[in-house]
């Protein structure tokens, strides 16, 4: 299996376990926004339902990203959103982004190894790398 057939077994069984994968969602928000007082900062007064909704509809445009190597108009708009002339995200907070949702899948992937892991972050990393790149 390539990495992104792991990817998206891995993502459809951590965030299929609730209706909406809302336990999944809600997890990951809990563990990024304790991550750091800077990721908490970047949240106050975030409307959190919208947010996690905006999240779910993102991994099919990472996912995407990842295997044609071009944006949608979803990711090009997160990205303008996320950078300098806006919300102004350091890119040390992908990172932090990333570890939070590797923590959040160990939870919620019963079959989560070190070979999902590295699915989950091959796949993320071309989308992450975009977003840095519009926050440089």
């Amino acid at each position: 299996m390539n990495s992104g057939e792991l990817f998206q077994d891995s993502y459809e069984r951590a965030s299929g376990q609730t209706v909406d994968g809302q336990d999944f969602f809600t997890h990951f928000y809990t563990v990024f926004l304790a991550a750091d007082k800077a990721v908490a900062e970047k949240f106050i007064n975030t409307d959190m339902a919208h947010q996690k909704s905006m999240l779910k509809k993102s991994f099919y445009s990472l996912y995407s990203f990842h295997i044609s190597t071009n944006t949608d108009y979803l990711l090009e708009k997160i990205a303008r959103k996320h950078g300098k002339g806006n919300m102004n995200i350091s890119p040390v907070l992908y990172d932090i982004w990333l570890e939070s949702l590797i923590q959040t899948v160990t939870v919620y992937d019963p079959q989560f190894n070190r070979e999902i892991e590295l699915a989950w972050r091959l796949v993320l990393a071309p989308g992450i790398a975009f977003m840095k790149f519009h926050s440089a």
